[in-house]
């Protein structure tokens, strides 16, 4: 096959304008062609008066050759590339049973490809199923009750289970690793359409459905769940030479379980299991993250900034955005986590502390669009010197937040036209907030850093005239938004181990080596195989 790339066609197109696209751009005629199909679809709407629809098609043909001979040096008329994913091999018959910690998409596809190859993997998860999991989650919303264990960061699924559930990232991928990932999700109940759609996404009501499917999976191929069990320590022994090398884990049970082979999964919050490792000896080192808030507009009002007259077109559906800005202050502003269609939802994982985040479902029809607005803190300038002083940078402002919002759940609001006047807000205007369980109209400048509060007030007006309504007086901001990614990094070698730790393999976005449900389960797969190497796979 063929694959014809950049095809773009008006937004109204009729059906037969994509075939007669494909003949005219390969110069061929109806009978050259057999069949094809379309591999991924995305718009363009830079031009919001004519947005057009961009393509990509795989193609047969009766006779390819002449074809690829004519368009060698076309980058978009290449052989379609083959995106089967091969496993490394797969267990030997005496190899250990290895572990994973964290049921997020990190940990659940390293799990799955070792179960995949035959290893029975064993899966550690310190918060619970999936459907359990919900019911806190939602306690905490509806009621504020927090259960520290068992919310919107832990438990099965990982964070990515409340969140827009968006499948798309910018990492670099030759091997097609993501397709193996959406390729499992579809298998686990996904819609078909995030293999063709260029930004897909899923949503959390199916989220819970697909990692319950995928359990089943794992546990048929001989994988071993283990839920309420967190880590509280690592058994590690070293040689004359001073070199480490994992023997065991303690868990929360009061167990004790061998284990020379680890892959550590724990999600970005895991701030206990963080310091646990630090204080264990597991290299670290401090990493970038971002601090900011979450901004709320109307739906419509982006979806008409966006996409003009086209706006509520069911094949665009709701518009999003992506905007950054570099400030006077050295520091840089931009939009993070954009949820078209959702809502704004409590995150936090620790008592006496308020974190927000973005969520919505595979419909994106709630009436606002919600995104992180957030200003990158960098450790050598803000927190030198302490692998973990990321954590409590993060703590401190979270616990602002907390008494800032009542010190009762509630977040912490405000207009927007009072936070450029620099005046808190005793009520709300016309943009009605989502936060559950709900917000308290002050000050945000009380629980932000003074550099970001002077960073977000040079971007807003900047971003207004990007995004028409962008900057509008009621829009609402609810704070704070500490989670981007995590603070620290547990640094790892080219065999994907530890630096001083051998058979502990750091994964996924809690170490430090993904960003988003996407790159996160790509790792997994990729940290699964280079265990796999290390215990014989051929």
């Amino acid at each position: 096959m063929i694959r014809v790339t950049e095809l773009k066609l008006p937004l109204h197109h009729a059906d037969e304008a994509l075939p007669a696209a494909i003949l005219k751009r390969l110069r061929i005629t109806p009978r050259d062609l057999v069949r094809f199909s379309v591999a991924r679809r995305g718009h363009d709407a830079r031009d919001r008066t004519q947005i057009a629809l961009v393509y990509s098609v795989d193609v047969t043909l009766k006779n390819e050759g002449p074809v690829l001979a004519r368009f060698r040096r076309d980058p978009h008329v290449q052989p379609t590339p083959d995106t089967r994913y091969r496993p490394v091999g797969t267990a030997p018959a005496d190899a250990p049973r290895p572990v994973v910690i964290g049921a997020g998409p990190c940990g659940l596809f390293a799990t799955l490809i070792l179960a995949q190859m035959g290893f029975r993997p064993i899966l550690l998860e310190r918060g619970k199923v999936v459907r359990e999991r919900t019911k806190d989650t939602w306690g905490l919303w509806r009621r504020s009750v927090l259960n520290p264990e068992s919310n919107v960061q832990y438990g099965e699924g990982g964070a990515g289970t409340f969140s827009d559930g968006k499948l798309y990232s910018r990492i670099k991928d030759p091997r097609h690793l993501n397709r193996k990932v959406l390729t499992e999700f579809v298998k686990a109940g996904a819609p078909p359409e995030i293999l063709t759609e260029a930004h897909p996404h899923i949503g959390t009501f199916r989220l819970v459905t697909m990692v319950e499917s995928m359990r089943e999976t794992i546990e048929q191929l001989g994988g071993e769940y283990r839920f309420s069990t967190r880590v509280d320590g690592l058994d590690v022994s070293t040689d004359g030479s001073g070199a480490r090398q994992l023997r065991g884990l303690h868990l929360s049970t009061g167990e004790y379980l061998e284990a020379e082979r680890v892959v550590l999964a724990v999600g970005h919050s895991a701030r206990d299991t963080f310091e646990m490792l630090h204080a264990a000896g597991v290299h670290a080192e401090a990493k970038p993250f971002s601090i900011g808030v979450r901004i709320e507009h109307p739906q419509s009002w982006i979806d008409r900034a966006r996409f003009g007259q086209d706006a509520g077109n069911r094949i665009l559906g709701a518009a999003e955005y992506h905007i950054s800005h570099h400030c006077s202050n050295g520091r840089t502003v931009y939009s993070f986590c954009m949820c078209p269609g959702g809502t704004v939802v409590a995150a936090t994982s620790e008592e006496g502390r308020v974190a927000t985040n973005g969520m919505s479902q595979y419909s994106r029809n709630e009436r606002n669009a919600n995104s992180g607005f957030v200003v990158a803190i960098d450790p050598e300038r803000d927190f030198p010197g302490d692998p973990l002083a990321g954590l409590a940078l993060q703590r401190h402002w979270e616990a602002r937040a907390f008494v800032a919002g009542g010190s009762t759940y509630k977040a912490p609001a405000q207009r927007l036209g009072d936070f450029l006047a620099g005046r808190p807000s005793t009520s709300l205007g016309s943009v009605v907030p989502s936060y559950r369980p709900g917000v308290h109209p002050t000050d945000l400048a009380e629980c932000l850093p003074d550099f970001v509060v002077a960073a977000m007030r040079e971007a807003l007006p900047v971003f207004g005239r990007q995004i028409q309504g962008y900057d509008h007086p009621d829009v609402v901001m609810t704070g704070v938004e500490t989670r981007t990614s995590s603070p620290v990094r547990f640094t790892r070698g080219e065999d994907f181990q530890s630096l001083n730790t051998a058979g502990l393999f750091p994964a996924g976005e809690g170490a430090g080596y993904a960003g988003g449900i996407l790159s996160a389960a790509v790792d997994g797969i990729k940290v699964a195989e280079a265990l796999a190497r290390s215990l014989g796979a051929a």
